[in-house]
């Protein structure tokens, strides 16, 4: 049999051995992403399947090579293969099998009987992986074929991560050692240069990869970076020398460690000078820099601001705290919809992005599309709104040009005018909580109004306990508080937050429910938009971190003060 020929009744599968970078879900490559999306089978280590998994479709059977050996019995098994079949849960698959307890390469072969399209995810670059090789050639021995997508080296992308430039203008060489396999003539050979050497090493033997060094000529007041959890919000560097690093490390209380084994990436070289990295730590010097901030707000809604608050460094964790149902009685909404086709109304006024979901949804139900909105004009109280709609197909006519809520939104509001507006009245679809304002100000600019409740809002259910645990224990550096309601409910499902949390709320009557509850605010957005309110937490971090690195202190985060410190009331707007 020829490497590229499968046996009879077995049809060509095929194989992508793709590189998830060293850890930043943002360093994927648009092939990688491409790859993942067209994957029928993932495999890959737990670590590395929690970088991929987000780009994976809906229903990839994931193997995971960390999965429980015993498993592996108990596990159904593709049709026609030897393979452990996976069950799909929520539309996320999860391991039914143990890939852990058979050959990879088999495994990753037998995935990819079928016709199947395998991604086989490996840390870093698969050119710089341990058996990817291995994997590769047993694929071409069987006759399966492969494709590599090269990914972003820790031994790269880590160090520019840490503001650690490996080279200058200068040219000076650079070594790269792996410390697991490196032998005594690598260390000597690395030991006599004079160039950057990064080294590939773990936690607890970093001070032994230094000692190395200096046996093999290296000085011992030569610098060097050790870098752990590189490219992710759990980053952390220290600088020391090779002499001091082990002493360094002690007194960080990092050694000796239940996790010592983890992998680290240490720089040695003038280009790791403690002055020259200050200068350059561009991610570790983020205001939020690993910040666990608790967004009060559904995935959905939530979606753009978790992103801004990424790219301060922040770890955001979405929290739900209401939930949205039907109207008690549909027979309003029922007929206002009725009526947007018939020609009732002269425009429509969505408050919320839930407003628009109601709508859509009813739409369905009825069979119509956005082209039931031709010949209405169509307003939105702020940008997220105005987006959900584009993505319903409809382009608003109206948002506000300054504030983004209803008071905004009746500034821009034109008079009614019987000349120009045939028709006088405006369909209003908002949730039952809703206030007043928009109804009375389109009221008093002369517009007959239809104030139909569109949905409901109840209190959504408790979050899990390990989250209330937090937010009460001072496991979150900072909440962000975007209403009252929001404030009221998170206190009602999951209880206070601890006093050592960053309060940050969007405006005075959210600040003011807020110290009703007894709690201190630290943020007030300039103004009442959520982008706005994540850009003053980021403020706050940023001046907080001057403020240690001003007096020499150590830059933390608030979870990590002393428990039941008090803290000081810094409110900014």
């Amino acid at each position: 049999m020829s490497p590229t020929t499968l046996p009879a009744g077995q049809d060509h599968g095929h194989v992508t051995f793709l590189g998830a970078g060293p850890g930043d879900p943002g360093l994927l490559t648009l092939r990688a992403v491409e790859a993942l999306a067209n994957a029928d089978v993932l495999v890959g280590e737990h670590e590395v399947l929690d970088v991929v998994r987000a780009h994976a479709r809906s229903g990839v059977a994931v193997l995971d090579t960390d999965a429980d050996p015993a498993a592996a019995s108990r596990a159904d098994t593709f049709p026609g293969t030897g393979t452990p079949q996976l069950a799909v849960v929520d539309g996320a698959s999860t391991t039914a099998g143990a890939p852990a307890a058979r050959d990879a390469a088999h495994l990753v072969m037998e995935a990819a009987r079928g016709g199947r399209r395998v991604v086989r995810a490996v840390s870093g670059d698969p050119g710089l992986d341990t058996y990817a090789a291995e994997e590769m050639m047993a694929c071409a021995a069987g006759g399966v074929p492969f494709e590599v997508v090269p990914g972003v080296a820790a031994a790269v992308g880590v160090p520019a991560y840490a503001g650690v430039p490996l080279r200058d203008a200068q040219g000076a060489d650079v070594r790269f050692v792996d410390a697991r396999t490196a032998s005594d003539r690598c260390w000597t050979e690395v030991g006599a240069s004079d160039g950057t050497v990064v080294v590939s090493t773990t936690l607890d033997s970093v001070a032994a990869a230094a000692g190395e060094l200096v046996a093999g000529g290296r000085k011992p007041d030569t610098p060097m970076t050790v870098t752990v959890a590189g490219t992710t919000t759990r980053q952390r560097t220290w600088t020391a020398t090779l002499g001091t690093i082990a002493q360094t490390l002690k007194q960080a209380k990092v050694l000796p460690s239940p996790e010592g084994g983890r992998p680290v990436i240490a720089v040695v070289g003038e280009r790791s000078a403690p002055a020259q990295r200050d200068q350059l730590s561009w991610f570790e010097s983020k205001p939020l820099f690993g910040w666990k901030v608790l967004v009060p707000r559904t995935k959905e809604q939530a979606a753009s601001l978790s992103d801004q608050l990424r790219s301060y460094g922040a770890v955001p964790h979405e929290v739900p705290t209401i939930a949205v149902e039907p109207p008690r009685t549909p027979q309003q909404m029922e007929r206002a919809v009725k009526g947007l086709v018939t020609g009732r109304y002269e425009w429509i006024a969505f408050t919320s992005v839930n407003a628009v979901k109601a709508v859509r949804e009813k739409f369905e139900e009825y069979g119509l599309d956005a082209r039931a909105f031709a010949g209405i004009k169509v307003a939105a109280v702020g940008e997220q709104t105005a987006r959900a709609l584009v993505a319903f197909g409809v382009k608003p006519d109206l948002v506000p040009s300054g504030e983004q809520s209803a008071a905004g939104l009746l500034e821009d509001w034109p008079p009614y005018d019987p000349v120009f507006d045939p028709i006088d009245r405006v369909f209003l679809p908002r949730a039952d909580i809703a206030t007043e304002t928009l109804v009375a100000g389109l009221i008093e600019l002369g517009w007959e109004v239809d104030d139909v409740t569109a949905y409901r809002t109840v209190r959504a259910s408790p979050p899990p306990a390990e989250t209330r645990e937090a937010i009460k224990g001072g496991g979150f550096d900072a909440v962000l508080f975007t209403s009252s309601s929001t404030v009221r409910n998170l206190v009602g499902i999951a209880g206070k937050p601890h006093n050592v949390t960053v309060i940050a709320c969007i405006g005075p009557a959210t600040a003011k429910t807020a110290e009703e509850h007894g709690l201190r605010v630290d943020v007030m957005a300039p103004e009442p938009s959520v982008h706005k309110l994540a850009e003053a937490l980021a403020d706050f971090g940023a001046r907080r971190r001057a403020a240690a690195l001003d007096a020499g202190d150590p830059v933390t985060r608030p979870s990590e003060r002393r428990p039941g410190a008090r803290r000081r009331r810094s409110t900014t707007t």
